[in-house]
């Protein structure tokens, strides 16, 4: 099939992310949401976040978009979390979990009428991997890297957002991923169902149209009921998306064991949680 050229939504003036759409000559077009922070991994910050969620609820009050990708600049990363430089105050870091000046990217995903596809190209960390594995398909690079790192960085992500990966990988895969911290190659994460399928660098692009164009033959009014019955249950499981962080640690964001973690990230080194905890060590 024939697409037009990519072309930018001026409408917008973004600075973090870049924001285009395309169109089949038969009809149907796709929205394109870039991360552009290469020189950083495509590390976000607040502002950046805002950005995307614009973004998405353009596309979705975009009659003639019926699917929004999402990746990155550059064949690094697709998105490796938050910016630590610049989430280095525990003020900044109460922001974010108190929802202050932070729209949930995943929230948005999930809420979206039109689906939403990850094109995934090297590191795909923290919160660039649930924003991959909450969209309704990864479609990874074979550079591509997954992996959580609240626990070692201090951050009490909790909610929908973490607990849907078990509905993607299974009970084990989920808590192995988020407590344990590791790091997937791009064939462990299509053996455990992390993405749908995985091509070479060069083909992604390619691979992604043939995804966007297969969604398009189909009635997208259809596409969009099944979309919001795939999701329906999460509404269930979630309540507040804060109420575990707030239940179980209502005092961990600037308490020693989340300065540490701060801290061991600035010093590029491993933390110790157990020190403050220690007897002797009061």
């Amino acid at each position: 099939m024939n697409w037009t050229e990519w072309k930018s939504v001026a409408e917008f003036d973004f600075t973090d992310i870049i924001y285009e759409k395309k169109y089949l000559v038969t009809g149907g077009g796709v929205s394109k949401i870039t991360f552009n922070k290469p020189e950083k991994l495509n590390a976000f910050t607040p502002k950046t976040c805002e950005e995307v969620c614009i973004a998405i609820r353009d596309a979705n009050h975009d009659s003639t978009i019926g699917v929004i990708v999402i990746t990155g600049a550059g064949d690094k990363a697709f998105c490796t979390g938050a910016d630590s430089a610049v989430m280095t105050s525990v003020e900044a870091i109460k922001e974010v979990f108190e929802g202050v000046k932070y729209p949930g990217i995943d929230e948005y995903i999930r809420r979206s009428r039109k689906p939403v596809i990850a094109a995934v190209k090297g590191y795909a960390i923290g919160g660039g991997n649930h924003i991959a594995y909450n969209s309704d398909f990864t479609i990874a690079a074979d550079n591509a890297i997954f992996g959580q790192v609240g626990p070692r960085m201090g951050s009490p992500a909790d909610g929908w957002i973490a607990s849907n990966l078990i509905r993607v990988v299974g009970m084990k895969r989920a808590r192995e991923m988020w407590m344990l911290c590791r790091q997937y190659t791009v064939q462990e994460a299509l053996a455990m169902g992390l993405v749908n399928t995985v091509v070479p660098l060069e083909e992604l692009d390619e691979e992604v149209d043939r995804w966007c164009e297969e969604i398009l033959e189909k009635s997208p009014t259809c596409i969009q009921v099944l979309k919001a019955c795939f999701d329906s249950d999460i509404d269930y499981l979630d309540g507040s998306s804060r109420r575990f962080a707030n239940r179980m640690a209502p005092e961990f964001v600037g308490s020693e064991e989340h300065r540490e973690a701060m801290e061991a990230n600035k010093e590029r080194r491993k933390p110790n949680f157990w020190k403050s905890r220690m007897p002797g060590n009061e």
